[in-house]
């Protein structure tokens, strides 16, 4: 059987968790060594090891709920 496909899980004021097989390339196409089967990749934009979470966002208090926003009402 094959592998899992990859999930994206958007944690409450924190990183994306991506799980199962994914690939992670450069905007040029070139591949980057996830390190492990799981990732954590930041949005607070404050991580020293990008693409990759560092924690940062716990020290600059970035909020970010893991729900989508709702749709904007015109």
């Amino acid at each position: 059987m094959g592998e899992p496909p990859a999930t994206v899980t958007p944690c409450e004021d924190g990183p994306l968790l991506i799980r199962g097989h994914f690939e992670l390339l450069t905007q040029e196409g070139e591949p980057i060594d996830p390190g492990s089967a799981t990732v954590a990749l930041c949005r607070c934009g404050r991580s020293s090891t990008k693409p990759f979470c560092d924690g940062s966002h716990k020290s600059v208090d970035f909020r970010a709920p893991s729900e989508p926003d709702p749709p904007a009402v015109p």
